[in-house]
């Protein structure tokens, strides 16, 4: 089996724990590599370990999504929702076949408008989310349209469209749905909304969204994932599900339910104990 590693804090690279995952794959007879972009990629790679955390993880899959190489991430982070196992678990999954492949949507955003980057490199596909932000001070009045039928503007410092993944990442910090990562929906969630009456907004997986905005300052940031750009008043967000998925590892010791109570403490109370 060949496997590249990806590893964003160059501080990982003399962690102990770093050094002794590598070498136990290596012993076991692996042929492992290091990947910091896509022409690192060797053929017939089988897999791809992040190293970090969820952060690690976004900037990892934008490296392979697109290639179809799966990606297991191993958490030395800190919350580790994505990037959830633990190192010492991950030799004996890989050996034991003790593990599964999720298949995770991915987003696509292109800009359309007048002088428009057609081409904004590594920005178009996100997992968890694609975001619009204010850049200044003035609160933004963003115009959705879904599959061509308009939603009443949203007048708030940003606004959300996130996968089921990402509902337990940005979104779910902005008031948003949890949802299972096998569901099949795309939820749009306003980031502190000047309207009392508007709610996050759950969509079909295939919904196609488009986001305009307007505002004082005339240009606003949109994000993906972890990357941004800023943006001009008459250009156009357009949102959609990519042509391809994420494929994502999964042990068979982890599992969402178990990350959300361990991580987020999900249901903690103090009747649930014991």
């Amino acid at each position: 089996m060949k496997i590249g590693y990806f590893i964003l804090n160059d501080g990982l690279r003399e962690d102990p724990a770093v050094c002794k995952l590598l070498s136990d794959l290596e012993a076991a007879s692996y042929e492992v590599y290091e990947v910091r972009n896509k022409n690192d990629i060797r053929p017939e790679t089988d897999l791809v370990l992040s190293m970090g955390g969820d952060g690690t993880f976004l900037s990892a899959a934008h490296v392979v999504s697109d290639i179809g190489i799966p990606i297991l991430g191993v958490n030395f982070g800190r919350i580790g929702f994505l990037c959830e196992n633990r190192p010492e678990a991950v030799l004996k999954a890989l050996m034991e076949g003790d593990f599964n492949i999720e298949y995770r949507t991915v987003l696509n955003a292109t800009l359309k408008g007048p002088n428009a980057r057609k081409n904004i490199g590594m920005l178009p596909y996100s997992v968890n989310e694609v975001s619009i932000h204010r850049k200044g001070a003035s609160v933004l009045g963003i115009r959705v349209s879904v599959d061509g039928e308009t939603l009443p503007t949203y007048w708030a410092d940003g606004l959300i469209v996130s996968t089921s993944s990402g509902s337990t990442a940005y979104s779910l910090s902005a008031g948003g749905p949890i949802c299972m990562p096998g569901t099949k929906v795309l939820v749009i969630t306003p980031i502190a909304p000047h309207n009392l009456n508007v709610r996050p907004l759950v969509l079909p997986e295939t919904s196609k969204v488009d986001i305009a905005f307007e505002s004082r300052e005339g240009i606003a940031v949109m994000a993906t994932d972890n990357r941004n750009l800023e943006i001009e008043q008459d250009w156009t967000i357009h949102v959609e599900m990519a042509q391809f998925s994420l494929k994502r590892i999964r042990l068979a010791e982890t599992g969402f339910v178990r990350a959300l109570t361990s991580r987020l403490f999900w249901g903690e109370d103090m009747r649930n104990n014991g």
